[in-house]
């Protein structure tokens, strides 16, 4: 698959973008040491970078001056490395024999030629699906990723589960702790296209904080298929103007999480954010890892305390719009807490409460609070976005 002689050179700022793109996705400690291969192919239109550990894979084309085409492979993270030092002058790369150089200035680099003969052949991007604006795709996997979980025992919840209704998305995760679920409209290529679909929460979010790194704001296309094909390949893909990834989907069970929402709150509470993330972040300096911060709202008020075994007690008070019980008293994982404050993109939370021991929704502020019913219970604003907390049991 290697060449003979391999010879380009190009721009340092478009080589080492490229190469660092492709080389976060490859694996540390390959089980197969060739996965740890960047595959690099030169040819008339310039250069294509590569990589694929069999469960995601990433291309990128990059203009570049060609003497001699072929394809060369080296250690991706290494590369990388090596090229996000260099000086800002032009890279020139060359195979010669078993070895890969590269100079740029004053310096030179020798590097081993990884063979590629038990190298996986990379799979074909998916049809397009639909496009979506890369700002609003990059925001919505933020917020709902935040909630998704990290025990690859439990993989049904470690992947962002995606409901496809024509020009309705519906995204959600949950680590059975806290549940983040985000409506957003995109642009179907059939307009009724019904769709499930869950990809591995790590991978995505990956391919959306890239998006927030690129300069143009061309609609992103995302790839499963097409037709009574959607879905088929068990490939999610994305593509960009000269980018695009593929990631192996989940084959699990996502669990119903719709019963989990609550419809109506007996109380809620306007809280403004930055604020409260401050004081969150002091009174928990004295919990022990894990530890519970208590709210206790009341009318205009909001008392925050945590205590330590070893280490304290800690109170700070804060505004806040509360309304519904005289007062309610509840305990959070501070952690999960500040996750879901973080990708509250509003100046001001509402929290909405049925109980102490039953589940808190987050939510941005809308521009008008409902009213209560004619029993006293507030219903759920309008919202794109819920961030659904467990509360944590409060002693005695």
């Amino acid at each position: 698959m290697e060449s003979q002689g391999v010879s380009f050179r190009v721009a340092k700022d478009d080589f080492a973008d490229a190469v660092a793109w492709v080389a976060r996705s490859l694996p540390s400690k390959a089980a197969q040491p060739v996965l740890r291969a960047m595959v690099i192919t030169a040819g008339d239109e310039g250069l294509e970078l590569a990589g694929f550990d069999y469960e995601v894979s990433t291309r990128v084309r990059v203009a570049a001056d060609v003497e001699q085409p072929g394809v060369i492979a080296v250690a991706g993270k290494l590369i990388a490395e090596i090229t996000g030092s260099l000086p800002n002058k032009p890279v020139d790369v060359r195979l010669q024999d078993t070895t890969v150089s590269v100079d740029c200035g004053a310096s030179h680099f020798e590097l081993p030629l990884i063979p590629l003969d038990d190298y996986p052949k990379l799979p074909e991007l998916p049809e397009v699906t639909g496009t979506v604006d890369p700002r609003l795709f990059s925001e919505a996997v933020g917020q709902v990723a935040a909630a998704a979980g990290r025990d690859d025992t439990l993989p049904m919840l470690t992947g962002v589960h995606v409901e496809i209704h024509g020009s309705e998305v519906v995204m959600a995760a949950t680590d059975r702790f806290r549940l983040a679920r985000r409506t957003m409209e995109w642009q179907p290529k059939s307009p009724d296209i019904e769709a499930t679909l869950l990809i591995p929460a790590k991978t995505l979010q990956d391919n959306a904080r890239t998006l927030d790194n690129q300069v143009s704001s061309d609609p992103v296309d995302i790839a499963v298929g097409a037709g009574d094909q959607v879905g088929a390949a068990g490939l999610f893909g994305v593509h960009t103007d000269n980018r695009e990834t593929t990631t192996r989907m989940l084959d699990a069970e996502f669990p119903n999480i719709t019963p989990l929402l609550p419809k109506t709150h007996t109380s809620i509470a306007t809280v403004e954010i930055a604020p409260l993330q401050e004081a969150i972040r002091r009174v928990s300096l004295v919990t022990d890892r894990n530890a519970q911060i208590r709210m206790q709202f009341r009318s205009g008020e909001l008392i925050l305390s945590a205590a330590g075994t070893d280490s304290g007690h800690a109170e700070e008070s804060l505004p806040c719009a509360f309304t519904g019980a005289d007062e309610l008293l509840i305990a959070f994982n501070p952690g999960y807490l500040k996750d879901g404050l973080a990708v509250v993109h509003t100046d001001r939370v509402v929290f909405g409460f049925t109980e102490p021991s039953r589940p808190a929704i987050l939510i941005p502020e809308p521009e008008e609070l409902p009213e209560a019913d004619a029993e006293g219970n507030f219903p759920t604003p309008a919202t794109d976005f819920t961030y659904l907390l467990m509360p944590v049991r409060l002693p005695g």
